[in-house]
């Protein structure tokens, strides 16, 4: 399932502080800004949401961590989740299968960045759109989206992420100006 908060700017972090579990408490306080404190409650609300709504569970989430740094519910591994967030909105997927996602502000299209993340076929699709900077975007949460899906992140080539990969769902929120995948 999808849980989306895409009105971040009233979100009510303090309300949301009682909430959350001693260990996500402290982990979004450790962030400098107010958005990223903001971002990390939001998540962590949001997955609380979703665990209530599929899974009937009511208590609050405790986080262990896989080899790459993926986290997993302790108590629950069979339930897969994963987050993702940016300025315009907070993403959290709940599935009972391995999850990947990315959410991204669509942003000012940089040609360098894109030769060096996407592949010729990629290079070629986001220079013939109508949006080039969209594009990217969509392609970017895509790769991401896969990479998050086995907790490996970011890495050095980034051009053969979606090598096989067709199955990747994607949508795009001009209006809020965000694009977001799962896998």
């Amino acid at each position: 399932m999808i849980y989306l908060n895409d009105d971040i700017a009233s979100f009510d972090f303090e309300a949301a502080l009682p909430l959350l579990s001693d260990q996500r408490r402290e982990q979004a306080l450790k962030f400098k800004h107010e958005l990223g404190r903001k971002t990390c409650a939001a998540a962590y609300l949001l997955l609380c949401e979703g665990l209530r709504k599929e899974y009937g569970i009511h208590e609050k989430p405790v986080f262990e961590y896989g080899e790459h740094g993926k986290p997993y519910i302790l108590g629950h591994t069979d339930i897969h989740f994963n987050f993702s967030h940016c300025r315009e909105a907070v993403l959290c997927v709940i599935s009972d299968h391995p999850v990947g996602c990315d959410i991204e502000s669509i942003r000012e299209y940089k040609e360098s960045l894109a030769r060096y993340t996407m592949n010729d076929t990629e290079l070629t699709q986001i220079k013939q759109s109508n949006n080039p900077a969209q594009e990217f975007i969509r392609f970017w949460t895509m790769k991401e989206a896969v990479l998050k899906l086995s907790g490996e992140g970011i890495r050095n080539d980034m051009k053969t992420v979606l090598t096989g990969r067709e199955t990747i769902e994607t949508v795009v929120n001009e209006r809020r100006g965000y694009v977001y995948s799962i896998i």
